[in-house]
């Protein structure tokens, strides 16, 4: 089975990538017009194609060279605060951008699609664990993009006979275990990431925006997913489609929540580094605890994580960094 990879130069993307070229029965085909993602983490054996998901013949007409039986979509800014001060530019190329590729596979004749959702679908919650039926009140456009793609993709389904599975993660972090690929973003906004490039100092310091939450320590709590896992996700998914499952969506989330406090320590831990710490206010829209439940996720799908404590992450992210401390630049 062939799988096109929307967005498959990208930091998830690149990793699903991998673990398609590794599974059974499954060749990945990555699609991506380089705009955010990187080519150097595209493995050399893997079909890469440049192009754009607005350009719908060009989209169909590469859906049926390849001759492929299903998607994984990646392809979106991300960005939360961004979208907030650009909101056109947010709902043009995640909302419009996947109209457009569902249209290009519905002419092509391809019917399955995994997406790439996010648990801002949900805004602040009223408690902890996430559940997929809680209510959907994101509180950002990035997160509003999404489930506006979500309610289309169910609209297609009902109409034109789409499959699609919705996986909204939580905090994607680590890198590949061999510290071959990893987490390239510019700007980057991901605490992990920015936690360790101050280690290398490459940053002067790190801040903590709010010290006064109702946690424990006074700082958010966050549940964090190794990316790795995460990839296994989106090939088990997949399957799922392939062998006829139902139109659905789950969370994918360790379900385990760490403070910010909590990761800045055990990355000093990890790196034996010490680094500048400083102390700022909050940031609006920030929830206070962030934990999934993806108890639906491993009965449906069968999908456990198992590269998700903060340590292993942490450590597979810091050999990256080591290795790439300006990202794929040389």
């Amino acid at each position: 089975m062939n799988i096109l990879v929307t967005g498959g130069a990208g930091y998830i993307g690149s990793h699903t990538v991998r673990a398609l070229a590794a599974a059974e029965g499954l060749t990945p085909v990555v699609f991506d017009n380089l705009s955010t993602g990187h080519a150097e983490s595209v493995p050399e054996s893997v079909t890469l194609v440049k192009g754009d998901i607005h350009d719908i013949d060009f989209v169909a007409k590469t859906l049926e060279t390849y001759k492929i039986d299903g998607v994984i979509h990646f392809a979106a800014y991300s960005l939360v605060g961004e979208s907030m001060v650009d909101p056109a530019k947010y709902y043009t190329n995640n909302v419009e951008g996947t109209l457009h590729l569902l249209l290009g596979m519905q002419k092509a004749g391809v019917s399955k699609i995994v997406f790439s959702s996010t648990a801002a679908v949900y805004g602040e919650p009223e408690k902890t664990p996430i559940e997929e039926d809680f209510p959907h009140n994101p509180t950002n456009v990035y997160g509003r993009t999404k489930l506006v793609i979500e309610h289309m993709m169910r609209d297609f389904t009902n109409a034109y006979g789409l499959s699609y599975v919705a996986l909204r993660y939580f905090n994607a972090a680590g890198a590949a275990l061999d510290g071959t690929i990893g987490e390239d973003h510019n700007p980057e906004s991901h605490l992990i990431p920015l936690i360790l490039k101050t280690a290398q100092g490459v940053r002067d310091h790190i801040a903590i925006y709010g010290t006064d939450y109702p946690t424990p320590d006074g700082t958010c709590i966050r549940d964090y997913i190794h990316v790795v896992d995460l990839a296994d996700a989106h090939i088990l998914a997949m399957q799922y489609l392939l062998r006829g499952g139902e139109s659905t969506y789950f969370n994918l989330g360790s379900e385990n929540g760490f403070s910010v406090r909590d990761i800045i320590d055990t990355t000093k831990e990890v790196t034996g580094i010490d680094f500048k710490v400083t102390e700022e206010a909050r940031r609006s829209g920030d929830p206070a605890v962030l934990i999934a439940s993806s108890r639906k996720c491993k009965a449906v799908l069968g999908w456990h994580p198992t590269h998700s404590d903060t340590r292993e992450i942490i450590a597979s992210a810091w050999k990256w960094h080591k290795s790439h401390p300006y990202g794929y630049k040389k």
